[in-house]
């Protein structure tokens, strides 16, 4: 497929939302008529250099902390490209077997040696995932790299895409062995300078390393801060925390979900909402971060989304009310 088809295809495609009210004519009755929505726990917003709104729901503030499960691995993903900036991996095409060759399997697949970085950003490691149904004979494994790593590959290195949060575990591993700390310190060192950014609690394996893509608990304003970080091309407190051009590869489609068909870069999803390109992150239960970065005369925005994280929202159609709570939000902005 030539790449324009594929783009078309990818990242053109709107969401199928289930709308929850007659459309609000103010962000302030938006937000109000969002709790009617009753896993809502939190939503913050930015736009063009700063939170403009935010408000929390049935209990719960935006200084509340939320376990953002899998929203978390946009967040391993920049991780991951600051350790490429920082000169500890070589790039995205750096083969991973080297880093992690005494967590292989005896006879390992030779396909494991053509698993790259890249491939893990973008799920196309080809090994079973550990995701769904698979997900928790793996955390009940005694250790979760040799458990991932020993899975069966399903397809090459570089095919469909195959969401696994194994995958993203496998680059806290990474970024554990070449750095010689634990994530969750590289996560408050680097990301730190970023106001309003914290990680108030991450959950480890068996040998200490912290859970890459799941079990991260923040408050919706720190997801925001984070979101806010991309929105402005990786600039937060006067700094450069993170490279543009991380960010632009983050963002090209690399794949495509096989359950939404939505385009999926180096740990963000791809798509369009409001007539603009939106990136995401999404977690479980409904943890979102969305980012819609600046375009024409439309300032950047990015837009912080807890939820219960105890309670399903795909299945459910929850997760649609969300991106359709995100569209209208964008058409105030």
């Amino acid at each position: 497929m030539k790449r324009r088809d594929f783009l078309a295809g990818v990242t053109s495609a709107p969401f199928l939302a289930a709308p929850y009210r007659a459309r609000a004519t103010t962000l302030p009755d938006l937000l109000q008529d969002a709790g009617q929505l009753e896993q809502l726990r939190a939503v913050a917003i930015w736009r063009g250099g700063e939170e403009i709104a935010a408000q929390g729901f049935h209990g719960f503030g935006p200084d509340d902390p939320t376990n953002i499960k899998s929203a978390s691995k946009s967040i391993i993903s920049a991780l991951a490209g600051m350790a490429i900036g920082r000169g500890l991996l070589e790039g995205v095409n750096q083969p991973i077997a080297p880093i992690l060759r005494d967590q292989l399997p005896p006879d390992p697949d030779p396909r494991l040696d053509q698993v790259t970085l890249g491939h893990l950003l973008s799920m196309q490691a080809g090994l079973e995932r550990q995701s769904g149904t698979n997900y928790g004979r793996w955390v009940s494994s005694g250790n979760w790299v040799q458990a991932a790593l020993a899975a069966p590959f399903t397809q090459d290195p570089g095919g469909r895409m195959q969401y696994s949060t194994a995958s993203t575990h496998l680059i806290s591993a990474i970024l554990t062995r070449v750095s010689r700390r634990p994530t969750l310190s590289l996560a408050r060192d680097w990301l730190g300078p970023v106001p309003g950014f914290a990680i108030n609690g991450w959950d480890q394996d068996p040998q200490g390393i912290y859970l890459g893509g799941n079990q991260m608990s923040m408050s919706t304003r720190s997801l925001l801060a984070f979101g806010a970080l991309y929105a402005a091309d990786g600039r937060a407190g006067g700094r450069q925390i993170l490279r543009p051009e991380w960010i632009e590869a983050s963002w090209q489609p690399r794949t495509r979900s096989v359950f939404t068909g939505q385009g999926y870069g180096y740990g963000w999803f791809l798509a369009r909402l409001e007539r603009r390109q939106i990136r995401f992150g999404w977690g479980y239960g409904g943890q979102m971060i969305y980012v819609a970065p600046a375009s024409g005369n439309d300032p950047a925005v990015a837009i912080a989304i807890t939820s219960d994280p105890d309670q399903p929202s795909a299945r459910t159609g929850y997760r649609d009310q969300l991106h359709d709570l995100a569209r209208q939000i964008l058409r105030q902005v």
